[in-house]
């Protein structure tokens, strides 16, 4: 088997056409799974543990279990398989893993259980790797809101310039890379941004970063969506499978693209915005019952 055949995203199985099937490549489905597997060894074992704090632990595997199957029902639905040839499709599953999966996921916060799932002395070798200086210093500057931000939306941009678009098409690997990358920055993005236990982010700054991402993703979405020429012929040939021509398919994923996935963006500005609002009062009250 070549490289390129090993990493084909045309590996799919199902009744009726080969579009409409269920991608079962070993690159997708043995890491999804050996991720749910490492997750459910360390989270139960710190469910053994301690009693203590096993409501915040449950609330914790349902959000990685959401998270973790949005992202298998991206990649592995026959939404994946008709993306090759449905542009609509190709980009649904784009914001299933950008906008969905990936705030899900971090709000998980799986990092413990995926770190307990290992054995004491490889935790203890991960501690001294990841606190080395070069790579604490690359964490530090990929971890400040305004790196993630422009992480994320270089790669949202980049992979619709037509010609990488296109190539991702061709080549598995490249569509591999596309998908990753997707993925990484939209983790990156969301565990910088939004509030969680032990991790003081300014509310504030978290809101802009969310309204800009809003923005320029729609302003994306809006160019295809008004866009006279097809920016991406080849992933248009099977827009008929959804009844469309290929310019409504390119139209339908430039909505797609600037409606509900800027209303997930927005809407987590927006609610950052309450929080942020109501956190400002209390601290307000609490400052004014202070003795003198």
């Amino acid at each position: 088997m070549s490289f390129d055949a090993f990493f084909s995203t045309s590996i799919c199985y199902g009744a009726g056409a080969p579009e409409a099937g269920w991608t079962l490549a070993f690159p997708i489905t043995l890491p999804l799974a050996a991720i749910a597997f490492v997750y459910a060894v360390g989270a139960s074992r710190l469910w053994r543990r301690s009693s203590r704090g096993r409501p915040e632990r449950l609330r914790h595997a349902l959000l990685f279990a959401a998270g973790w199957g949005v992202l298998t029902g991206a990649l592995v639905s026959p939404i994946h398989a008709l993306g090759e040839r449905v542009f609509s499709a190709h980009m649904i599953e784009h914001e299933l893993l950008m906008a969905v999966a990936a705030p899900l996921l971090v709000a998980a916060c799986p990092g413990a259980a995926l770190m307990w799932a290992l054995p004491a002395t490889v935790r203890r070798r991960t501690g001294k790797l990841t606190h080395g200086k070069m790579l604490q210093a690359l964490w530090t500057f990929a971890a400040r809101p305004l790196s993630a931000t422009i992480l994320h939306g270089i790669a949202i941009w980049m992979w619709h310039i037509p010609v990488l678009f296109d190539a991702a098409l061709q080549q598995g690997a490249l569509h591999y890379a596309q998908h990753a990358s997707f993925l990484g920055t939209g983790l990156l993005f969301w565990w910088v941004l939004l509030p969680r236990s032990g991790h003081q982010q300014s509310y504030g700054i978290s809101v802009m970063h969310l309204f800009f991402t809003s923005l320029h993703t729609g302003l994306l979405g809006v160019l295809l969506l008004v866009s006279p020429r097809l920016w991406y012929p080849e992933n248009a040939s099977g827009a008929a499978l959804w009844g469309l021509s290929p310019l409504e398919d390119q139209q339908l994923a430039g909505l797609v693209m600037w409606v509900p996935a800027g209303l997930i963006y927005g809407g987590a500005a927006l609610l950052l915005a309450g929080l942020w609002i109501s956190n400002s009062g209390t601290r307000e009250a609490a400052h004014a019952l202070r003795p003198g």
